[in-house]
């Protein structure tokens, strides 16, 4: 697969490719159409996982490649819904150790998550607006999935949600 952009400057992964045209997949809506192939121009600096990526909105990449699982998913929804929380509050809170916390606060920092706050005249931390963003984009998503009724989706998701670390 390779990554390709047409004369407009919008990025496709190619599918499929013939001596005129190539099938190409839109990364944001997923969508396929032909392009003839002098339209198109070969982008070699980009992976097209990348591109693929690329289609998903920056905010939920970001809270997707920081967080790694539902414990660490957790923390960052907590300090959304909670506005700000003290050190000493998420360790009291919350099973996990200090330099566990810490690791992860500091990974979140990082990834521009999370941000040292003031909760009630303690040291704490807070979810930048970027963590907002993503949390409310994945309700969202999750509310248009509720809303459809699907018991399938429901399922799977309840399954992916309870598997063990």
């Amino acid at each position: 697969m390779r990554t390709v952009q047409d004369d407009d400057g919008d990025h496709y992964l190619v599918v499929k490719q013939s001596g005129d045209s190539s099938l190409v997949r839109d990364p944001e809506t997923g969508a396929e159409h032909y392009v003839a192939n002098s339209d198109l121009t070969v982008v070699d600096d980009e992976s097209p996982l990348s591109t693929a990526a690329a289609g998903i909105d920056p905010a939920i990449r970001r809270l997707v490649t920081a967080t790694y699982d539902d414990q660490s998913l957790g923390l960052v929804i907590e300090l959304v819904d909670r506005e700000s929380i003290s050190t000493v509050e998420l360790l009291e809170s919350y099973d996990l150790c200090e330099s566990d916390l810490h690791g992860l606060l500091a990974e979140f920092r990082a990834a521009g998550l999370v941000k040292e706050a003031d909760s009630n005249g303690r040291r704490g931390y807070a979810a930048t607006e970027l963590a907002t963003q993503a949390v409310n984009k994945l309700r969202e998503g999750d509310a248009a999935e509720t809303d459809s009724g699907s018991d399938a989706d429901a399922e799977a998701s309840d399954t992916a949600s309870t598997t063990p670390e």
